[in-house]
């Protein structure tokens, strides 16, 4: 599914999203140095077709946040920047083949497949890196990340932590899932 093909927010539920962007970009500066909240509504009423996913990512617990914009393009790249792994998108293996081959207690979908239906992506390892620049997070859950094809062919699947005031990226077999493991998503607009 594209963007385009997702339903539209209702005036309120884009307001109310709005509204949760702009003060959560407010009250943190330091993620977005140099950038005005005029910047990142002109490029969210220029690309509305977005604003579902944005929903999404808020709607799941994910508190999205813009970490980078695109000094030539003006593109912004809003990433979960929640304290911990969203609590909407925890308890799912690493991908569709990795659900489909477990014998038992699969879960209900996995985190690409959920990331792809909500039309963002997986955060890579650097991306994953660089938010941890901005704060301290997962420090007692982890997130599921973009895994190199050579990895996941080989059955694993790569998550990421903080721990001990370190980032931690490790592996782990791509069909298993835990209460604590989540993924945090990542959209370009």
């Amino acid at each position: 599914m594209n963007a385009n093909e997702h339903p539209e927010l209702s005036p309120e539920q884009r307001a109310a999203l709005l509204d949760a962007l702009r003060a959560r970009f407010e009250k943190h500066p330091e993620r977005h140095p140099g950038s005005a909240w005029t910047q990142v509504q002109a490029r969210l009423e220029a690309h509305p077709e977005r604003l579902w996913s944005l929903n999404e990512l808020e709607r799941t617990g994910g508190e999205p946040d813009v970490v980078e914009v695109d000094a030539e393009t003006g593109a912004l790249t809003f990433t979960d920047c929640a304290a911990e792994s969203p609590q909407g998108r925890r308890g799912f293996c690493y991908d569709r083949e990795a659900r489909l081959s477990r014998k038992k207690d699969a879960p209900e979908t996995s985190a690409l497949e959920l990331a792809s239906a909500m039309g963002v992506e997986l955060l890579t390892v650097d991306a994953y890196r660089a938010l941890q620049q901005l704060g301290a997070f997962d420090t007692k859950t982890s997130s599921w990340l973009q895994t190199p094809p050579e990895i996941r062919a080989l059955g694993g699947a790569l998550f990421g932590d903080r721990r001990y005031n370190t980032v931690f990226i490790y592996h782990n077999g791509a069909e298993s899932y835990y209460s604590v493991r989540g993924f945090r998503g990542t959209l370009r607009i």
